[in-house]
């Protein structure tokens, strides 16, 4: 999901999604200074953060579908491999694994690309990984390594897609909610960038 806080301002009552669209209300959140991590914990052991330098695009794709496919993350997909690429090279964007015994377990990406502030572009993890208390630890290497660099904002947004926890979640750790939107986008379980069987939670209407 992008954010875009120019977008129109949409007035009060109901408005109809086109046909084999999805519209999902988008929350922004933000933090200006980092919180006080009093319940941090390290990972496991085993559990491992590790910096993605420069991935390719295919091992890029293959991390964020099997994290987000259930959530509906689609915005990487639709990009073309130059785009892509070029969002990957960037050292100003810092994409991380969370690692066990060489397995994925989860993604963390950070963009700094926009002066003094830091998005929380992207945290997640993969089925089995939830529940275990990682997501916690998660959340909290990336305050860590966010405000360890000369920011003054750092900002993550969700939405109605995703985990029904997520927004409290993110309120717990630290970001206060700052703007509210609406996004309508094509639907990817029908355009085939992602499975028909993804987010059962939300309505497939073809």
């Amino acid at each position: 999901m992008l954010s875009n806080f120019d977008a129109p301002v949409l007035s009060p009552g109901f408005a109809a999604v086109p046909p084999g669209h999805i519209a999902a209300i988008v929350t922004s959140l933000e933090m200006v200074e980092p919180p006080a991590l009093r319940d941090a914990k390290p990972f496991p052991d085993g559990t491992v953060l590790h910096r993605l330098v420069r991935p390719d695009g295919e091992t890029y794709r293959r991390l964020y579908r099997v994290v987000g496919a259930d959530w509906l993350w689609f915005s990487r997909l639709t990009l073309g491999d130059e785009v892509l690429r070029a969002i990957l090279d960037d050292p100003r964007v810092e994409i991380l694994a969370l690692r066990r015994e060489g397995a994925d377990l989860g993604l963390l990406e950070l963009d700094f690309r926009q002066p003094d502030t830091c998005e929380l572009a992207f945290l997640g993890l993969v089925p089995e990984a939830l529940g275990q208390g990682l997501g916690r630890t998660l959340i909290h290497a990336a305050i860590e390594r966010a405000w360890s660099r000369p920011i003054r904002r750092f900002w993550v947004h969700t939405c109605t897609f995703d985990h029904p926890g997520a927004l409290g979640f993110y309120r717990r750790s630290g970001f206060t909610p700052c703007a509210v939107e609406v996004e309508i986008a094509p639907d990817p379980r029908l355009t085939g960038i992602l499975p028909r069987t993804c987010a059962a939670h939300v309505p497939l209407l073809a």
